[in-house]
């Protein structure tokens, strides 16, 4: 039997981000730059970044999920890594698509802890199986997730779809 799914669509995400925007401004919290955990946060960094006015965008590249619901044992950061000397004293905005285990955020909290000043974390999606309680988050949900860049599978031939 197949897991229930939740669908986001391409509207869907718009007016997703620009309410995960709006709740940033409220909270607040104006970070100095965001940093986006590819590859799903990309999506979610470049519409916040237009809604928050930040144009100092990082990305992390963490490598988890090998298929629905599979993962590695552990998350692992690929390079390059973001330079010290970039993040040093900032407030930053982590970013990513959904808190599943929360595994991947907690390596990203974890490696910002004692080089920014400040780091909050933003999702479209948080499940209750998240280790990390995320401070900006748009839905939470128990179910996977369909998200429009992901739904379909590669155009190339053995590349991975997660």
């Amino acid at each position: 039997m197949e897991a229930e799914r939740e669908t986001l669509t391409w509207s869907g995400f718009g007016e997703a981000s620009r309410q995960l925007g709006a709740d940033i401004v409220a909270s607040g919290y104006r970070p100095d730059l965001i940093l986006s955990i590819a590859r799903g946060g990309l999506f979610i960094a470049g519409a916040l970044g237009y809604a928050l006015g930040i144009k100092n965008l990082h990305v992390m590249n963490i490598e988890f999920y090998t298929d629905v619901d599979e993962r590695l044992p552990l998350p692992i950061m690929l390079p390059p890594v973001p330079q010290e000397i970039d993040l040093k004293e900032k407030s930053v905005l982590c970013v990513d698509d959904v808190a599943d285990t929360g595994g991947t955020l907690k390596l990203v909290r974890d490696y910002c802890a004692g080089r920014v000043r400040q780091i909050r974390i933003a999702v479209l999606y948080q499940k209750p199986t998240s280790a990390v309680d995320c401070d900006y988050v748009w839905r939470h949900t128990d179910h996977w997730i369909a998200f429009p860049w992901s739904s379909q599978p590669p155009l190339v031939a053995g590349a991975s779809q997660y």
